[in-house]
């Protein structure tokens, strides 16, 4: 927005190339490709990082943001792509801090875990209809250019299963011969649960986190495969009076100390159907919160997709039938990102996310 919209010089030019894209390699091998033998000194990327937090607040609280002043700032959606991408890498933050030696993390004082089985479990079957996926242009104040344009998907009938998957029910799938989660740890024989802070003895009543290749053969091993993002919208949105909701539980905002694990609520996840005033109009639990849900459908343009003026590679460049959609909320997704046409993407084999899944079954 700084320079490219408002013409102001790079509070560094060198930083400003070396942090403009984060990298998305295959495999560990095309990481290594992105391995330097030196790193800046943190004390320089923190004044980098300071500076930058200083000239654009004071580009918001003096420059003129409106597509008059460039097309990069259309209807303000350059300041907006700010604020969001900022509370998007809070999250893919966690995933690194995640995997730090817990000696070097600090836990809050107030950190209570437990495991318990829920209310309701089982299948629902879900009859045909309809499904509105995306968001009309101006329908709301900002969203991505992926989310647009909003239109209607003919979902036919299906099943699907109330809960997420669970830590109890994959450990069953890895006694059959399947594959260890990375979040997971051997320890004298049993299995354990890397936490944020902790290492704990497995929570089986938590959803488990896993990539989308492993849970799609998971899936298969329990007959069923994983939800499309339409059936997800479906599930999660539709009602068996055939109207739709704005939330899977209503029409009120985002309110994570009823209606899920999201927002910071909790580091890790909790047992599922924790939050029953959270469930969709079928009884579906968790849709959104407790763990980003995999889909089976592969990221891509809806229909009437135009790039972002102000971020035009931001969706675009994941266009490559290498990543697919998530929905929902994470524990640490933020509740501004919590909104219906909102869609994360992640490729099929990547350990780190906070992702889990449910079964559907035709």
């Amino acid at each position: 927005m700084l320079v490219e919209a408002l013409g102001a010089p790079p509070a560094d030019a060198g930083y400003q190339q070396f942090f403009d894209r984060g990298i998305d390699p295959d495999n560990v091998e095309a990481a290594k490709q992105h391995e330097r033998q030196a790193w800046p000194e943190r004390s320089l990327v923190w004044e980098f990082g300071s500076k930058v937090d200083i000239d654009v607040l004071r580009a918001i609280a003096t420059a003129d943001l409106s597509d008059a002043t460039s097309p990069l700032l259309e209807r303000g959606h350059a300041l907006w792509a700010i604020l969001e991408h900022e509370e998007m890498h809070h999250e893919t933050f966690l995933y690194m801090l995640h995997r730090l030696p817990l000696e070097r993390k600090r836990p809050p004082r107030r950190q209570t875990h437990f495991d318990r089985a829920p209310e309701r479990d089982g299948r629902v079957e879900i009859p045909a209809g309809s499904a509105t996926l995306g968001v009309a242009r101006g329908g709301i104040l900002f969203a991505w250019d992926n989310e647009y344009e909003e239109h209607v998907a003919e979902v036919g009938a299906f099943e699907a299963d109330i809960n997420k998957t669970t830590n109890g029910e994959w450990l069953e799938f890895v006694k059959a011969g399947g594959p260890v989660p990375s979040f997971w740890v051997e320890r004298e024989g049993e299995f354990r649960l890397l936490a944020m802070f902790e290492v704990l003895p497995l929570p089986k009543s938590w959803p488990v986190y896993v990539t989308q290749a492993q849970a799609a053969e998971y899936a298969a091993w329990r007959g069923g495969r994983i939800i499309t993002e339409a059936e997800y919208h479906r599930a999660a949105f539709g009602t068996p009076g055939g109207d739709e909701r704005p939330f899977p539980w209503g029409e009120a905002a985002p309110d994570a100390r009823i209606h899920g694990n999201f927002d910071h609520r909790r580091f890790d996840p909790e047992p599922i159907g924790n939050s029953p005033q959270g469930v969709s109009a079928w009884g579906l639990a968790d849709l959104v919160g407790n763990g980003w849900e995999w889909t089976s459908t592969k990221f891509g343009p809806f229909p009437g997709f135009q790039p972002q003026p102000s971020y035009p590679q931001y969706s675009a460049d994941f266009f490559d039938d290498r990543h697919y959609v998530m929905k929902g909320a994470s524990p640490v997704t933020s509740r501004n990102l919590v909104r219906r046409s909102w869609r994360n993407w992640f490729r099929p084999d990547y350990p780190y996310v906070y992702a889990t899944f449910r079964v559907a079954y035709d």
